[in-house]
């Protein structure tokens, strides 16, 4: 019997709908018999249907045999072609899974007998490339293509009008009140059956309230991480295929993006605000309505509410499906993230994606009150408290100390203060951790009042009370609710249900008790008391400043700074890049952590600007303390630039024992090489390949880094001639055969002086930053220094970044090659932050400088320049940093060559002490640069709360050099958080 031509599923007339039984010889011979093709089936699985993947051989894909449920109609799969057909026609970028066709032009498609009557085969184009389905964690980028793919098939089939459309789909959201009731009996856990049916409820109401304002239009409806096909070998996985169509049918626009939205809560590590890249891609192709918007969240927790009952109901009915028995554990993952924030919440965060927001519901505020909320207390005895990363409470990192808040509101009060106020909506720094892999809750939607007198909470206005309990009282206050909480020891002066007057006594609050203000929207759900700050905005709007109730100024909720990044786009040369496409607002630094105006704090494994840590006290003070009495230039006559630069000569072989101060690494090496140049009397220099110097004239032309400029070695002037970068890793020679490097440097050097053109410069990293941190090969540097010297020439030492203690077992890295350079240039590190550098010579080489004129660098060597680096020197010796990079350098190395054991992406681990690289190839053998894997490690690390950055002329090395005072337990975090974000990504185990 032939299917109807014209039937259309209406799913609540079916008992079941389990997935036709077809084994994999049968599609073989159906294929052949029916629909012109030789193959071998695989089968694929499918929630309703039968899927089979065809191979003409055994490994080259040919097509898709796709044999529908019997319940769908021929009009049905019609529409489903057609759709597809419409979709690839308009979006040629796109890959569609459309029926394949026979020379005539007619579809390649048959009626097939199954044990549950005629069912619909048909071939359709195979996508290479894989699903986005499975655990692996997506990176904004992807969730952000899906959600532009979603709009484009929306836009497309706007329009589109099909008798096969008109269907009554378990999954079209229309509906999906009456499919939870209908299946939800099948949730055999109590808990969880009342958890969907509770939110459906919920949700459908307030979809309900939306549902005439909802345009309707023919939608795919299944766009999911199954549905969306991967672009081959792209990295992250880039979705840019559409397959199965066998849910389309005429539904609400909007749930087009919901179904999509929920198929990525299940991903390892995404939570809900992950999935607002998606939403704003999508809005920008095709623009939601208000009402879409409001719609939305209710829509993506309907879509997970079916899904659990339908994948339990599935599940049981067809009990062979272990496609659908699969996938209950996702879908109920999916539940519980589509449910963990109330539907307002997110709602607001969906406004805010799409600019919907308006300015009034972000600056809402209490009205001003008939009487103050606290009788007898005026605002100018209130101290409000700061507790944001600007405070200066917070410096010598107060904010991980317990009991900050306490300490800091009894100083307020010790002071004189008769109350002490916290901020609203002002991130709170003393409720961040210092490491954590997820962000702490440190927004306030309150204020706490901490009272050094006895006092009492009246009402501000009229109101009914809604609850009065010991400890709390809730009472109206206007279109709000203002909730006072205290401890349990006090009792209210009024009673739940009670009317009261303003003025009226609420209740009597002892001196030393804490008092918490909160006011929340009359409709809004509880609201905690300090919620997370990527959650914020939507929390916030349903909450209002108490602050006006005790008389104080509304604070601002940080919307003028939402365009920091535009202003400083603006004004700021666009080269000067910033670290991510979204950068975290880094306002404080403490040691080796970073802490964001959000009170998140990171672990910064990038700094090698700062040895000592970030606001080292020592440094402030001496900073401070010079600048009170003296800054001024080097020509004047004081005794720091003296102590310093012989302080600084001491740490170095003789013959290097005369200093010249400037401000910068680039300086420093522009000098080195002018000094070089000028005692040697020869103007050729050679520079190794694959590194970087600095950016004045002179440093920039003996860069070769390609990342910091892609044509370096094709713009060179010819004074600069380059050798082989001796990367014992990556290079032309590798391993044992790395000793090749000098010989043929060394003849390099000597061809340039047969030619008549004696290098007077060679100037090389003693230890291989800009490559990750890659050690030079054992003697490079002796053999290259000695023909240097053979000809004339000066050996300058950039230590730029592996010198003063980094390596660990050296001070220098040149120690580490047992050779004694000509010229040593330094900084970074000199100044832990300041701007500071050196060139370090000996006294002959140094007075030839006279030769080209005079040396003065205004600010190079001044006074509170010098206190910075004697101060430096004192605190590296005293805490012993050198060997602190020793331990932890050791311990953290020991980590990552485990984690290199285990992932097969990891190929090396480069470097020494806290000097490290870890290089990421997509094959050991060939050493394929892992860059867009990398790239997206270091974004997926700081959302887990680490700040790491890639380097190298691939950027395909973490480059791994943090503050010197680390210490194991931050360096163990790196390794953990490093190990779950390469799981989280899909990286596979090493081989």
């Amino acid at each position: 019997m032939l299917p109807d031509e014209y039937r259309t599923i209406d799913f609540f007339t079916e008992n079941a709908l389990p997935a036709p039984r077809v084994a994999p010889a049968d599609c073989e011979l159906i294929a052949a018999e029916h629909l012109g093709i030789t193959a071998r089936a695989q089968s694929l699985g499918s929630q309703q249907d039968a899927n089979f993947l065809l191979h003409t051989d055994d490994v080259t894909p040919a097509a898709i045999l796709k044999i529908s449920n019997p319940a769908f109609g021929t009009t049905e799969i019609e529409a489903q072609d057609a759709a597809a057909d419409l979709i690839a026609s308009a979006h040629p970028e796109l890959r569609v899974a459309t029926v394949l066709r026979r020379p005539d032009g007619s579809p390649r498609r048959t009626t097939v007998d199954t044990e549950n009557g005629p069912a619909v085969a048909r071939l359709l184009r195979y996508l290479p490339g894989g699903t986005l389905s499975g655990p692996r964690h997506l990176s904004p980028t992807t969730v952000a293509a899906m959600g532009t793919i979603v709009g484009k098939a929306s836009t497309t089939l706007r329009d589109f009008r099909h008798p096969g459309l008109e269907r009554v789909l378990q999954w079209d959201l229309r509906h999906a009140d009456r499919v939870v009731a209908r299946l939800a009996a099948h949730i055999e856990e109590p808990d969880r059956r009342n958890a969907v049916e509770a939110a459906t409820v919920e949700a459908w109401a307030r979809v309900q309230e939306l549902a005439a304002a909802l345009p309707l239009q023919a939608v795919h409806l299944d766009l999911t991480d199954d549905n969306l096909i991967r672009c081959p070998d792209t990295r992250p996985p880039m979705p840019d295929g559409v397959i199965d169509f066998g849910d389309v049918t005429m539904s609400w626009a909007v749930g087009e993006l919901a179904v999509s939205l929920s198929s990525m809560l299940h991903h390892d590590g995404i939570e809900p605000h992950h999935l607002l890249p998606a939403v704003r891609a999508f809005h920008a192709v095709r623009p939601l309505s208000p009402e879409e918007t409001e719609a939305l969240w209710p829509l993506v927790i309907l879509r997970a509410a079916v899904l659990v009952a339908s994948g339990r109901q599935q599940a049981a009915v067809d009990e062979d499906n272990a496609y659908a028995r699969a996938a209950l554990d996702r879908e109920w993952r999916i539940f519980e993230q589509a449910t963990r924030l109330p539907m307002p919440v997110m709602s607001r965060l969906v406004r805010d994606a799409t600019d919907m927001a308006d300015s009034a519901a972000r600056t809402a505020q209490a009205a001003a009150p008939v009487r103050p909320l606290l009788r007898n207390l005026a605002a100018a005895e209130i101290t409000v408290l700061d507790l944001s990363t600007d405070a200066d409470s917070m410096d010598h990192g107060a904010w991980l100390k317990a009991g900050t808040e306490h300490r800091l509101a009894a100083s307020a009060l010790a002071d004189g203060a008769l109350a002490v106020a916290t901020r609203y909506a002002q991130a709170r720094l003393t409720q961040a951790p210092a490491l954590s892999a997820v962000s702490a809750a440190t927004v306030p939607t309150g204020i706490d009042v901490r009272l050094g007198r006895d006092a009492v909470a009246q009402a501000p206005d009229a109101g009914k009370v809604l609850a009065a309990v010991p400890g709390r009282v809730e009472l109206t206050y206007g279109e709000q609710v203002l909730t006072l909480s205290f401890p349990r020891a006090v009792h209210p002066a009024v009673t739940t249900g009670a009317t009261v007057q303003a003025g009226e006594d609420v209740a009597r609050v002892p001196s030393g008790t804490t008092l918490h203000l909160a006011l929340r929207d009359a409709d809004s759900p509880a609201v905690p008391a300090l919620v997370r700050p990527e959650y914020a905005a939507g929390w916030l709007a349903l909450t209002a400043d108490p602050a006006p109730l005790l008389g104080l100024p509304v604070e601002s909720d940080g919307t003028g700074e939402r365009d920091l990044l535009d202003r400083r786009d603006a004004v700021f040369a666009t080269v000067q890049e910033h670290y991510y496409a979204n950068p975290p607002r880094i306002e404080r630094g403490w040691r080796h952590h970073l802490l964001s105006t959000e009170g998140r704090s990171y672990l910064d494994i990038v700094n090698n600007v700062t040895p000592l840590g970030h606001a080292h006290p020592c440094v402030e003070q001496a900073v401070s303390r010079q600048l009170r009495r003296l800054n001024t230039n080097s020509r004047f006559h004081y005794a720091s630039v003296v102590e310093f630069t012989e302080r600084l000569a001491t740490l170095l072989p003789d013959p290097l024992d005369t200093v010249f101060l400037v401000n910068s690494g680039s300086e420093a090496v522009d000098l080195g090489l002018r000094l070089a140049i000028g005692a040697s009397g020869q103007h050729d220099a050679v520079a190794l390949r694959e590194a970087y110097h600095g950016w004045t004239y002179a440093s920039d032309a003996v860069s070769t880094s390609l990342q910091d400029n892609p044509d370096a070695l094709a713009t060179r002037p010819n004074w600069v001639h380059t050798v082989d970068s001796p990367n014992s890793y990556r290079g032309r020679h590798r391993g044992a055969d790395a000793v090749r490097y000098a010989p043929e440097a060394v003849a390099e050097i000597d061809e340039l002086a047969a030619a008549g053109r004696p290098a007077g410069a060679f100037i090389s990293e003693t230890f291989y930053g800009n490559a990750g941190g890659v050690a030079l090969p054992d003697g490079y540097l002796a053999q290259v220094y000695g023909a240097i010297r053979r000809h004339g020439g000066l050996a300058v030492a950039d230590e730029v970044q592996a010198g003063y203690g980094r390596l660990g077992h050296w001070f220098w890295g040149f120690e580490q090659q047992q050779v004694v350079p000509d010229i040593v240039c330094v900084a970074k590190a000199m100044g832990n932050g300041h701007p500071l550098g050196a060139v370090i010579t000996s006294k002959p080489v140094a007075d030839r400088y006279r030769d080209q004129g005079y040396f003065f660098s205004s600010t190079g060597g001044s006074p509170v320049s010098s206190a910075v680096g004697l101060t430096v020197l004192d605190t590296l010796r005293d805490e012993d940093l050198q060997g602190n990079a020793v331990r932890v350098g050791s311990h953290l190395k020991i980590r990552l060559e485990a984690l290199a054991d285990r992932y097969g992406i990891i190929g090396a681990v480069h470097g020494t002490g806290l000097y490290l690289g870890l290089e990421l190839v997509r094959d050991r053998t060939t050493l394929e640069p892992a860059t867009e894997e990398t790239a997206e490690l270091c974004d997926r690390m700081l959302d887990l709360g680490v700040v790491v950055q890639p380097t190298g002329d691939h950027l395909n090395v973490l480059k791994i050099k943090p503050p010197l005072c680390i210490d194991t337990i931050a360096a163990d975090f790196f390794a953990d958080m490093l190990d779950r974000a390469l799981a989280q990504l899909g990286h596979s185990h090493a081989r």
